[in-house]
């Protein structure tokens, strides 16, 4: 039998014996004061406290008993001695174990080296932890491990902790921007007769009663548009997709995104909202930063301010497994912005867009040293010097602006240059952060645009989706933002699976 059996058996045998003396190891409620930061703020030598969360450690004294007790907020030490809480409740106190859930009634006192600690009068068990957690200063070594259970990887590492409490914080203060600025949240269909918005291969379901096919929804936006075209001029959701296609560092099948419209607005105006936004967040971010650095989180939140203001550089830092920064990013505004061909001209040539298309495979091959498949088509050989020279080696955020109509079918054209559209792709960090368009509102053109796109698959076209158009939509601006990848650049996280709570793993073979 290896160690940790022989833990769960002596754990067991410790279940059982409390059940003998009448006493349920899985308790019910027990008042606190509050949270453990709450009882720690109300701290006072001589009051009587109520607290409740997971034993972390224990220091035997032999007739006292020092413990750390943590719930998500934080830790306080209790102490125990015999003389306070009686010989009944010691011999409660010897059937637990690290990982057990208490509750405590004490008086507050500072120990000589200066700990705030309650002397516990009484405690009462709450929840009996049958397997030990892993060991506190290692943690789970096995990153599979720390994905597959990540409720011990919340246990004992404070990192990937701090990652959730940010993306927490991300979401919630993403939505408080938009609602200041007079945007409604709405939801929308995620099982859709025609999964639209984007080119991505959808997952399939089957509704019974109906007797008809669903798909998961591969993107917000079609839906969205629609309620533009019902008169809401101001629209966000933050929502799932889901895309049956590859896995990776920056892709997870399943996916939170944000998308916004903005009636009457074009893409500068959506870029310039991305900035602001996304710069409002890292502030936030670096609040937090700040806050635990001192000791605690914000009591109050911040004010709500149009602009952050803000005294210097905002600056996220990129580290490794061992704390050495490897990269600093760059948020101060305002942000560069420059057009696509301008872009792909700098890395690959001032003459690429009047080479032949056999030559730009040349180049891309031979100098560049790149992948170019046969079947790829012109604009995609060009999409490709693009996304390895220019997209995966910019750090500070870039918007591209003004690409070709090819990659962007749900886009107005621009007026200027029918081939490009009235777009921005931002990057930031070798990723793009956000698309953001002025939005394609000629039903004729979109029609042709979408058949374009879907080829021989015409059952694909969402004509629900054109026939809302042809009542009329108001030009308008919209932007999309991966919250999984946004959350990436704030934490300076290097895998999405870090700020997913439960990516999608292959089934454990047991």
């Amino acid at each position: 039998m290896d160690e940790e059996n022989e833990l769960i058996t002596l754990r067991r045998k410790k279940l059982d014996a409390l059940r003998a003396k009448g006493i349920e190891p899985f308790g019910g409620s027990f008042e606190v004061t509050g949270s453990i930061a709450e009882v720690r703020e109300k701290f006072k030598e001589g009051e009587t406290l109520r607290a409740a969360g997971r034993i972390t450690a224990h220091r035997d004294m032999g007739k006292s008993h020092f413990l750390d007790l943590r719930d998500a907020t934080g830790r306080i030490q209790i102490y125990i001695h015999a003389n306070e809480v009686g010989a009944e409740l010691i011999d409660l106190f010897r059937l637990l174990d690290l990982g057990d859930f208490i509750g405590v009634e004490g008086t507050c006192f500072v120990t000589k080296s200066g700990e705030s600690t309650l002397k516990v009068r009484t405690f009462q068990l709450l929840a009996k932890a049958l397997r030990p957690l892993p060991e506190k200063w290692h943690g789970l070594q096995d990153i599979e491990a720390r994905y597959r259970q990540r409720y011990l990887d919340l246990i004992t590492n404070e990192h990937s902790r701090a990652v959730f409490e940010k993306r927490i914080a991300i979401v919630r203060e993403t939505r408080r921007f938009f609602e200041d600025r007079g945007f409604l949240e709405v939801e929308t269909p995620i099982l859709q007769t025609i999964p639209g918005g984007a080119a991505a291969e959808p997952f399939t379901t089957h509704h019974k009663a109906l007797g008809i096919d669903l798909y998961l929804r591969i993107a917000l936006e079609l839906y969205l548009k629609r309620l533009l075209v019902g008169g809401l001029n101001k629209v966000f959701e933050i929502n799932r997709n889901f895309r049956n296609e590859g896995i990776s560092r920056k892709h997870n099948p399943e996916f939170t995104m944000l998308e916004a419209y903005w009636a009457y607005a074009d893409f500068e105006r959506m870029a310039n909202l991305t900035e602001e936004l996304i710069c409002y967040l890292a502030e936030k971010i670096l609040a937090l930063d700040a806050a635990k650095l001192e000791g605690g989180a914000p009591a109050t939140p911040a004010p709500r301010v149009e602009k952050p203001r803000r005294s210097s550089p905002l600056q996220i830092e990129h580290r490794d497994a061992d704390g050495k920064i490897v990269r600093t990013i760059n948020l101060e505004r305002p942000w560069r912005r420059a057009r696509y061909h301008d872009l792909v001209r700098e890395v690959a040539g001032h003459d690429w867009f009047e080479l032949s298309d056999e030559q730009r495979r040349d180049r891309a091959t031979n100098d560049f040293k790149l992948e170019i498949l046969p079947q790829l088509a012109d604009f995609e050989v060009t999409q490709h010097v693009f996304e390895k020279l220019v997209e995966e080696k910019t750090i500070d955020p870039l918007f591209v602006t003004h690409c070709p109509k090819e990659l962007v079918p749900l886009a107005k054209q621009n007026a200027a240059d029918d081939s490009l559209v009235d777009v921005f792709e931002l990057i930031i960090n070798g990723a793009e952060i956000a698309p953001g368009y002025s939005e394609l509102n000629d039903p004729l053109v979109q029609r042709q645009r979408l058949l374009e796109q879907a080829g021989e698959e015409r059952q694909k076209i969402d004509e629900e989706f054109l026939l809302a158009l042809e009542h009329g939509m108001p030009p308008a601006g919209g932007i999309g933002i991966g919250i999984d990848r946004l959350t990436m650049l704030l934490t300076g996280a290097e895998s999405i699976r870090d700020v997913i709570l439960f990516p999608l793993l292959r089934p454990k073979m047991l």
